[in-house]
């Protein structure tokens, strides 16, 4: 008999995985096909495409990770299963964290404007800049992967002391060895986070600055571009929220073992990253002309509502 918790805990897991699925695989599916008919894509569109697609797989891992807990909670924390499944989440996360830094800078050098010549030599470049940041992004990926082994070996220590009677020196000295490494694992989340925050703060201190002098010059805050660059600002804030929020569910779940109550608290960090992970994909819909309308047509059961052709909004 399942508790209440479990049941709640499970339900909620289930609702996100499918608001999620339908969210991301909607934009894999518009981008991907108009990439397969046009045999092109721009690469604002490869960027949120490869970023739906590493959500579509922190979708399933969650919820298999889910299901362990609440089903067989020794087989998820013990063994191969659970390095498994900490390889495949660390390296898909790290992904996903740096596709959304690089959808930030791109929007940061496309809309925001500003004259100082670093900006400006960077702007000039921002095709260039984001390739270099994709390629940087599998690297960290991997790199952010590989550093488990260490602390495998460590947790494979640990599991072989005998801790009967009073605790050894050597457990306490790798337990140490080993919270140390596991913590200091989470600063790889740190220069993808700086970069987004600076990049958003930019961009909303552009628009911000711009629907002002417009407001200035028109006299009217109902002018419809004012209006298109509040929208986007509102837009920005969400996905900024959003992915503030999502960080905070990442470090909860990262410092769950060392934590009082740790299977409650790993479900809490895993609903807020199923709600970071489905409602993210949203914001990228609504903010974007051609994925809006096209869903929008879709929800009405236009005919032919999913035929590329439209552009889209350069704004997240």
């Amino acid at each position: 008999m399942l508790r209440l918790s479990n049941l709640g805990f499970l339900v909620l897991t289930a609702i996100q995985f499918i608001l999620g699925m339908l969210g991301n695989g909607f934009i894999g599916w518009v981008n991907g096909s108009s990439w397969f008919k046009s045999k092109r894509i721009s690469l604002h569109d490869f960027i949120i495409t490869n970023l739906a697609v590493s959500r579509i797989v922190l979708l399933w891992i969650l919820l298999i990770d889910g299901v362990l807990l609440v089903f067989s909670p020794k087989l998820h924390d013990e063994g191969i299963i659970m390095q498994i499944i900490d390889v495949f989440w660390t390296f898909t996360n790290h992904l996903s964290i740096w596709l959304t830094t690089c959808v930030s800078v791109f929007y940061c050098l496309k809309v925001a404007s500003f004259s100082h010549p670093m900006f400006l030599w960077l702007k000039w470049r921002v095709s260039r800049v984001v390739v270099w940041m994709l390629l940087s992004t599998l690297l960290l990926s991997c790199g952010s992967a590989i550093s488990l082994i260490r602390e495998f070996k460590i947790y494979s220590v640990l599991g072989g002391i005998d801790r009967t009677g009073n605790m050894t020196e050597l457990f306490r000295r790798k337990e140490k060895e080993y919270k140390l490494i596991h913590v200091l694992g989470t600063l790889w989340d740190l220069p993808p986070l700086v970069v987004s925050l600076i990049s958003y703060f930019l961009l909303i201190l552009s628009l911000g600055r711009h629907v002002r002098q417009m407001h200035q010059d028109c006299g009217s805050s109902r002018d419809p571009s004012t209006e298109a660059h509040r929208r986007a600002i509102r837009v920005i804030l969400s996905f900024l929220f959003l992915f503030l929020l999502y960080y905070l569910s990442f470090s909860v779940l990262t410092s769950s073992y060392f934590l009082p109550a740790t299977k409650m608290i790993a479900k809490i960090g895993e609903v807020i990253t199923m709600f970071y992970l489905a409602g993210h994909s949203y914001v990228l819909i609504l903010g974007n002309s051609k994925l809006k309308q096209m869903f929008v047509a879709m929800l009405r059961c236009e005919p032919g509502c999913l035929k590329p052709g439209s552009k889209g909004s350069v704004y997240p």
